[in-house]
């Protein structure tokens, strides 16, 4: 009697692991027919500056303006405008997402006591929007990023750069394409 019901429970674990395996159809798989709608961006947004620009080599706690009279994206600290990077200077942007362990975690965690071991568990997402540009007026070329408060501000900030920028998306990153320059002859 043993061996039956044995015999029963393992046909129903076999029965249970071919239905799990069933080939995906059309409507069990996930559409990729339209992006997520985001919130409109505002003209100011805070952010921290990270580094990137020419002359500008330290972090900074501001506000992210777009400009678009002047077609530039402006960077303010204390209400004073920092630097500006023109619209036709970016050449691609991208959202990017790190993890990082808060300073208070990583002191606590230095403490040789077993409290100290989920200190070392504790990770924050930290957002940026990243941007490659290159200034043909100038010739400054370089890779800067600016830390945003959350997910939503970041989507809609780089929306709205990759709006005014005229850039197309490619892959998770968006990108502006090179003009053709003309060849030059020689005689």
């Amino acid at each position: 009697m043993k061996v039956f019901v044995l015999i029963f429970i393992m046909l129903g674990v076999v029965a249970l692991d071919v239905k799990a395996q069933k080939p995906r159809t059309v409507s069990d798989s996930p559409s990729k027919t339209a992006p997520p709608k985001v919130a409109p961006a505002p003209d100011t947004v805070k952010a921290k500056y990270e580094g990137g620009v020419f002359g500008y080599n330290k972090t900074m706690e501001g506000t992210l303006s777009f400009d678009d009279t002047n077609s530039r994206l402006v960077f303010k600290k204390a209400n004073k405008e920092a630097f500006f990077i023109p619209y036709k200077a970016v050449t691609s942007a991208f959202a990017d997402t790190q993890r990082r362990r808060p300073a208070a975690a990583t002191v606590a965690s230095a403490i040789p006591l077993i409290y100290a071991l989920p200190a070392q568990f504790i990770k924050t997402k930290v957002r940026y929007l990243t941007m490659n540009f290159y200034d043909p007026d100038t010739r400054v070329t370089g890779i800067t990023s600016f830390r945003m408060e959350n997910k939503e501000i970041l989507a809609s900030v780089l929306q709205r750069l990759v709006e005014a920028t005229g850039m197309v998306e490619r892959g998770e990153v968006y990108v502006r394409s090179r003009p053709v320059e003309p060849t030059k002859t020689t005689p």
